[in-house]
């Protein structure tokens, strides 16, 4: 199994996962979160980059090598075309949404019908976009894909249902117990923090006023 602490600790180096509780961040959701990831930054931290395409490989290789890897826009790109280049597979990428010109197709890229495919995302929160994205690929391609992969997770049991609902699989390279594990261990937040950051995946929407903040 991937060791997800040392990601862990890479995200929070670089800054690319926050932790605040005064003031909370708000999601484009409209939900207050202790919590904030962005890993956009980590695609410039070239042994960082290393070590999470080495993650990627590490997994997929394990599951079985795919005919196409996918990554979905824009986070995904980046870390799918380099699994795919170490891989020496095709790419591909979903876009967000169909275009309203030409083929209005979603997915981007040549690959043949009915093929296997893996898809890459940068961070799994409700499962929302990926869901769609394997929907795309299923609908347009006629793929077979039932693996997502990504960096880290929140860990709500949200995506887990998302997943369910559509019989997909899915596993990162670290994930959000592993890095208030870190956080703990560096005295970013103590015991009882830990406890308030944990009981976040449990009802992300009505957190905050659970818990007065």
């Amino acid at each position: 199994m991937y060791d997800a602490k040392p990601t862990a600790e890479a995200l929070l180096d670089a800054g690319a996962f926050k932790i605040s509780l005064d003031p909370l961040f708000t999601w484009t959701s409209g939900i207050k979160s202790p919590v904030y990831c962005d890993l956009r930054a980590l695609i410039s931290v070239v042994k960082v980059r290393e070590s999470i395409v080495d993650g990627f490989v590490e997994m997929i290789k394990v599951d079985g090598l795919p005919e196409v890897i996918a990554g979905t826009a824009t986070a995904g790109i980046p870390w799918a075309a380099w699994v795919a280049d170490r891989l020496q597979l095709p790419l591909v990428y979903i876009r967000g949404e169909a275009k309203e010109h030409g083929t209005k197709k979603r997915v981007e890229g040549m690959m043949p019908q009915g093929v296997k495919v893996v898809l890459i995302e940068d961070h799994i929160s409700t499962g929302k976009s990926s869901v769609s994205a394997l929907l795309a690929l299923r609908e347009e391609e006629r793929a077979i894909v039932d693996r997502v992969y990504a960096i880290n997770t929140y860990e709500l049991m949200k995506a887990a249902q998302a997943f369910d609902e559509i019989d997909v699989k899915f596993d990162t390279i670290t994930n959000y117990s592993t890095i208030l594990k870190v956080a703990h261990e560096r005295g970013v937040i103590d015991e009882s923090q830990v406890d308030l950051l944990t009981d976040f995946r449990a009802d992300p929407a009505g957190w905050a006023e659970r818990h007065s903040l």
